[in-house]
Order: C-alpha cells, then structure tokens, then sequence
C-alpha cells in the first residue's frame, strides 16, 4: 500500500467531515456571491441572518430534536431570511449610486445590531441544537462510525448545489440572472424589471443564509461571535470562486471546508491561517477568482 493511499485510508473520515462543512458553507455563500455579483452588494449582515437561524434552531427545535420543531424551524428561518432580504434591498438601494463604502457601511451597521439583539435577547451562553430525531445516531462508514446527520446534511449541500445549477443554467429565470451579472443596464435595455429579479436573488439569499444556520446549529451551536466567524469565511469562498459565480461558491465551499477541517485535524497551531493561505496562492494564480460570472459571460 502507498503512502498516499495509507494517508487516505487514515484520514478518510476526516475527509467526509470537510465535505459536510463545505457543503454548509456553499448554502452560506452562493446567497453571498450571487448578491454580490448582480447589485455589486456587499451584505456584511449575511452572517448575523447565518446566526439568527442558529438561534432560532436552538429556540424552537425541541430536546431530542422532535421532526415537527424541526419543521417549524426551518419554515421560520425560510420566512425571517425572505424578509429580512427583501428589508434589506429595500434599504440599501437609494445607496446604489454611492458606491460600495455606503453599502458596505450600513450592512456592517445592521450587522453589529443584529449581533446585539440577539446577543441582548438570548445572553452569551453558547446554545447546543439537538439532531433530528433519527439522525442523532451514527453509521459505519468504511469501518469506522459516523454521525448520521452529517451525511444528510451533505446530502442536502447537494440537493441545493442541483437545483442551483438547474435553475441558473437551464431557465429562462437563470438566464435573466446571468445576464444581470454580466451586464445588468444592457437587460434593462430590454424592457426586463430588473428589480424583481433582485428583490427575489437577495431574497432568496438571504433566506438561505439563515437556512445555513439552523442546519449548521447541531455542528457549530449558536452563540456569539458566530456570525462573524462565519461570514469571514464565506468571504473567502467567494472571492475563491469568484463574484457572481454559483459554481464558483461551490468549488470555494468544497476547498475551503477541507482546509478548514484537515488543517485543524494535522496542523491545529496554523489551522487558522490556512484558510487566508489558500485564497492568497488562488488569487496570485486566478486574481478574479477561480470561476467569475461576469468574466466568463462576457
């Protein structure tokens, strides 16, 4: 057996954890970067929306993770992250012709409210979210036990990673994205309401931002900080991929969830700065990111 092959069999598991943190991670940031790359919105509270859905797992899913909290979770999170994105590009559209400071700006400051409501309403103690019921238990997986909930919640990252790629490749809704991406005054051209196409992508971003944080909530919990910790490395996975790009959020998630999780398993003193490692040596090769929307369009 080769040394390569032994190193995989010896860190297989920890492998399958960073596919499952990357997937997470991808839900997190495609809302991020398709944001991003139609209004040239930089959203600094999409991580506060991450822990709103964190805490609304903790609050409303039941001990033992009764499937109906479960349920009533994940319908609140779907309406508050709706809102909260058509809120959102309501307010910060007059600041379009300001440029990105004054967006940027006024996201951080409902960000940093946010935090403090939350942190106001529900104190400083980390809060634990039970497992569904069912999927609390573990597997074996190529020899070695497994949590059973991980594997759903990759089969989840990939179920949005499909219906992503279906809608934005294959539809005439997609194909208004994209173009919007590209070129969004050559669409208005047209006689297209760009604006419905963007309350609906922020919108639907942001409801998958707090989508994120109540699945994250049985691996990360909910407490404060959270929201920072996680928007700076959904930061990362886009300007990885590249702005405006969904495939590019999920090639971004799929690396940057494997640094994460390896480099915390066989190098734990530097585990922090191998995230900034990897985008720095991408970003030398691919300045725009490993795959730009707008580039790639034009």
């Amino acid at each position: 057996m080769s040394a390569a092959t032994q190193w995989f069999d010896a860190n297989l598991i920890t492998v399958i954890n960073g596919l499952a943190y990357g997937l997470l991670l991808y839900t997190l940031a495609i809302g991020l970067s398709l944001v991003f790359g139609m209004l040239n919105l930089l959203n600094l509270a999409h991580g506060t929306f991450f822990l709103a859905g964190a805490y609304a797992a903790a609050v409303l899913v039941a001990p033992g993770g009764a499937w109906l909290s479960w349920v009533l979770a994940l319908s609140v999170a779907l309406a508050l992250g709706a809102v909260a994105g058509v809120g959102l590009t309501a307010v910060t559209r007059p600041l379009a012709r300001r440029g990105h400071m004054a967006e940027a700006l006024l996201t951080l400051g409902i960000s940093m409210a946010g935090s403090s409501l939350l942190l106001w309403v529900f104190g400083a103690d980390v809060r634990s979210v039970p497992a569904p019921a069912g999927l609390d238990g573990g597997v074996t997986l190529f020899g070695d036990p497994y949590p059973v909930y991980r594997l759903v919640l990759i089969g989840f990252g990939l179920v949005i990673a499909v219906l992503a790629e279906v809608i934005l490749e294959r539809t005439m809704t997609g194909a208004v994205v994209r173009a919007i991406v590209a070129d969004a005054d050559i669409v208005r051209t047209l006689g297209i309401d760009t604006r419905k196409i963007l309350y609906g992508v922020l919108a639907a971003g942001s409801a998958l931002a707090v989508v994120a944080g109540v699945l994250g909530g049985p691996l990360l919990g909910a407490g404060p900080g959270l929201d920072g910790h996680v928007l700076l490395i959904a930061l990362v996975v886009v300007v990885i991929g590249g702005m405006g790009s969904a495939r590019g959020a999920l090639i971004g998630g799929l690396l940057i969830g494997q640094v994460q999780t390896l480099g915390t398993a066989l190098a734990p003193e530097v585990a922090p700065f191998l995230i900034f490692g990897a985008m720095a040596l991408i970003l030398v090769v691919r300045p725009h990111g490993l795959l730009n929307r707008a580039e790639a369009t034009a």
